[in-house]
């Protein structure tokens, strides 16, 4: 499913849950509709029809309820009095939570690449080279799951637990976006550099040029983010 680049509604409805996330119905809604409106799904200023979400995910307004609290202390739905629950997600708030995971990604590395040992460097750099052949094939699928593998991999090598904890919650887009950039040939080459290049820091224990090719990653990668669902050709800045 690609997300419109305007940030507008798409007509398509929710999934209904299947009966195996019972347990976790609101941590499921919760996931699904901060992907949605991190994809640009619902415009910026929407009201929320809690009646209509409970509707498509088969669920009661309960679980709802629940997920758009949740999603207000992220700050990406407001709830106001006689107005309800609306969308407050918007390119400047996209931006923030670009440079704020660019930020502690960056000093993840940093440490990282203090830190690391000769096995984990090894596999950091084997996860590396699978990208390389991934990136050769065009497997856009094995480029989601590999790029998720490298950055937790440096983040378990940091032995960060409070920082990678905190950039949970600045993943500002999911796989089906991650899946869009990666059809791009010229992407795909770009990012493979980024992260060779981001692999070989680490490793061989230079820190500070760690620091500064996880960050300029995260912006650039940020960037072509916000042209997808914003439409902008914004650049947020890069060393």
């Amino acid at each position: 499913m690609i997300p419109e680049p305007t940030g507008s509604p798409r007509s398509d409805a929710f999934a209904k849950i299947d009966p195996k996330f019972q347990m976790t119905v609101r941590d499921h809604v919760h996931r699904t509709l901060r992907a949605a409106i991190l994809a640009g799904r619902f415009a910026t200023g929407q009201k929320v029809n809690e009646r209509s979400l409970a509707e498509q995910f088969g669920v009661s307004t309960t679980p709802i309820k629940e997920a758009l609290r949740q999603l207000e202390t992220e700050g990406l739905v407001e709830a106001l009095p006689r107005r309800g629950v609306i969308i407050r997600f918007d390119m400047g708030w996209a931006e923030e939570m670009i440079l704020a995971r660019a930020a502690l990604e960056s000093m993840i590395a940093h440490l990282a690449a203090k830190r690391i040992g000769k096995p984990a460097g090894a596999e950091l750099t084997a996860i590396a080279d699978l990208m390389a052949k991934a990136t050769t094939s065009a497997d856009a699928d094995s480029l989601v799951s590999l790029n998720e593998q490298f950055h937790e991999h440096i983040h378990r090598s940091s032995r960060c637990g409070y920082l990678a904890k905190l950039i949970e919650r600045q993943q500002f887009y999911d796989a089906s976006i991650r899946r869009v950039i990666h059809m791009d040939p010229a992407e795909r080459q770009k990012a493979l550099e980024e992260h060779i290049a981001i692999a070989k820091a680490i490793v061989t224990g230079d820190a500070d040029l760690a620091e500064r090719q996880m960050r300029n990653h995260v912006v650039r990668s940020g960037e072509t983010y916000l042209n997808i669902v914003f439409g902008s050709k914004k650049d947020i800045g890069r060393e």
